[in-house]
């Protein structure tokens, strides 16, 4: 099969269109908004009549305004960041509006799918978050090295360039080093009895992480990355991509999230540590709040952790739409604290 893979030969704005030279770093933010009725219908049209699976979650869609804070975080605490790229699929976040005419207008920007798919667009729409961040290479324009936001990431604390990307371009990785499941008897156990009951249908993220790893040549071990904004690199994917199109194209098809795909962010922290050009570095910390599991105390208790600790600088808040109205009152009150109202952010406040 026939793949195209722009940008591995330099041909996207990426070499072309670095517009204030190598030190740039842009972000990427991912998002998307279940309840629009054109994008339900999209996804209600590729379900069909099928119960919906795990990777088709309504909460995997729920936007509940997480990207405002993202974004306002990044302009607050990261103002050396030169572009936000903002990617969705034929939708236009609410916030846009609010920062047209503002002094940021040109910083943040709204990216199709259809731009990052370019050559396949046959492929969309496509409800599938790993086959979206293995194109998110390919905006045009991004600078060569670029930190990706999951929508729901915020910053806490003022973090500078080199806490993702050393002078010397080294990225900083963090996470912690573990053996592959295939070299653990009890694990080998518990993939044969979950085999024998018919599989598990989750969709693995350690697995998953584990295949990026022997992807880059790591056999037997793998860095787990931790949940929070991932450097990455053009040059290093563009590259690794043309010499392996077929691993391009495999993972780019599935429209749901499936567990035959690599994660490209681990893919490319793992080509990165393989050829000596980036190093684990665990000095910040992530605050991970889940408000529809956890209970009310203990998420006081670990905000409350997080005020105290300088070295805590991401939060990541999942599913908050799935949370009770009173836990949702308190985490907004604090993300409006912590990482800053857009309103206010854009006022310059």
């Amino acid at each position: 099969m026939s793949v195209s893979v722009p940008g591995a030969f330099g041909e996207t704005a990426n070499a072309a269109g670095d517009r204030s030279g190598s030190a740039s770093i842009d972000a990427v933010v991912t998002w998307v908004d279940g309840a629009d009725p054109a994008h339900a219908a999209r996804l209600a049209e590729f379900l069909g009549t099928t119960a919906r699976p795990v990777a088709a979650h309504a909460t995997r869609f729920a936007d509940a305004g997480e990207i405002d804070w993202c974004v306002a975080s990044i302009l607050r605490f990261a103002p050396w960041i030169r572009t936000i790229h903002v990617v969705t699929d034929r939708q236009v976040p609410p916030l846009m509006a609010r920062i047209a005419g503002t002094r940021y207008a040109d910083r943040v920007r709204v990216v199709d799918h259809r731009e990052i798919f370019a050559g396949h667009e046959h492929l969309l729409p496509t409800f599938n978050s790993r086959a979206i961040i293995t194109a998110l290479w390919r905006i045009p324009g991004l600078a060569d090295r670029f930190i990706y936001f999951n929508d729901d990431f915020v910053l806490l604390r003022p973090v500078a360039p080199t806490d993702f990307f050393r002078d010397d371009g080294t990225m900083v990785l963090r996470g912690d080093w573990r053996p592959q499941q295939h070299t653990l008897w009890w694990r080998r156990l518990l993939a044969a009895w979950r085999a024998r009951r018919g599989g598990d249908r989750r969709v693995r993220n350690l697995a998953a992480q584990e295949e990026s790893a022997r992807l880059a040549g790591y056999a037997d071990t793998y860095l787990r990355l931790f949940h929070n904004p991932f450097p990455m690199r053009v040059a290093t994917l563009s590259q690794w991509f043309a010499r392996h199109p077929e691993h391009f194209a495999a993972n780019l098809a599935p429209k749901l999230r499936s567990e035959a795909q690599f994660k490209t962010e681990a893919l490319c922290a793992h080509l990165e540590l393989a050829q000596g050009t980036g190093v684990v570095d665990n000095g910040l910390r992530t605050l991970q709040l889940k408000p529809a599991e956890q209970w009310g105390p203990r998420m006081r208790a670990k905000m409350a952790r997080a005020e105290d600790d300088a070295r805590t600088a991401f939060a990541v808040v999942q599913s908050l739409d799935q949370a009770p109205a009173p836990t949702q009152a308190l985490l907004r009150g604090w993300l409006d604290r912590r990482a800053g109202r857009l309103a206010d952010v854009l006022a310059g406040a």
